[in-house]
């Protein structure tokens, strides 16, 4: 049963990133381009919403529901950040899709998109692979 929510959860998700245009080619172009607003204004409202939300958790030290604490760990910044992101950043500029709304695209009827998933799989196990001889 918990999964069925989950499962209806993430097509609502799903839904909302393909008719917002969150999932759209084109807008991503838009984006990379500085041609358009769209993805700025709505990745700019998400952060005010997630930076209201950990201020607020913080602020009444909130729980869930089994009363563990919610909040953010401490992160360590360091330079293997901005290379993953810099890559990260040139395959989503290339291929207009990122990771998240890839399953909706599919589900969409875009299945060229198989390819980027598998190329996506594919290196997610290199970096298994290979993490405990990178410098982190």
């Amino acid at each position: 049963m918990k999964n069925l929510v989950y499962l209806l959860l993430g097509t609502f998700f799903g839904i909302i990133l393909i008719q917002s245009e969150l999932a759209s080619w084109y807008r991503i172009q838009e984006m990379f381009r500085f041609q358009s607003f769209h993805m700025y204004g709505i990745m700019g409202s998400a952060i005010m919403v997630a930076a209201t939300g950990n201020y607020l958790f913080k602020r009444f030290k909130a729980r869930s529901l089994f009363g563990i604490p919610i909040g953010l760990p401490p992160k360590r910044y360091h330079h293997g950040l901005i290379i993953g992101g810099t890559i990260f950043g040139i395959g989503w500029g290339l291929t207009g899709v990122c990771p998240g709304p890839v399953y909706a695209l599919l589900g969409k009827g875009i299945f060229v998109l198989l390819i980027f998933l598998l190329s996506a799989l594919t290196g997610t196990w290199v970096y298994s692979y290979f993490r405990e001889r990178l410098p982190h």
